[in-house]
């Protein structure tokens, strides 16, 4: 196992934890940027006024990508098994 393929695979991975993140940070971002919007016109200084429609928004994308999400992840870890004889000669 030369130091080029566990930078290799260490890339991979952590693209993959970028592309699962995604999807979720963005949609609580878009959500908490909404509703800061309407806490700045309203006058609502509520802490706790976010938390529940950027939960019920991750929960949502969370099961439309949730297979998307499932599938890249076994991907990976199907491709990096099938590469263990390689990496070990």
């Amino acid at each position: 196992m030369t130091p080029e393929s566990v930078v290799l695979i260490g890339q991979e991975a952590m693209k993959i934890t970028a592309l699962m993140a995604a999807p979720l940070l963005g949609s609580a971002l878009v959500v908490g940027l909404l509703i800061g919007m309407f806490q700045a016109a309203t006058q609502i200084q509520e802490m706790t006024l976010s938390f529940i429609p950027k939960l019920a928004v991750m929960a949502l994308a969370l099961m439309l990508l949730g297979p998307w999400m499932i599938h890249l992840v076994v991907n990976f870890t199907e491709r990096l098994f099938e590469s263990i004889p390689a990496l070990i000669s």
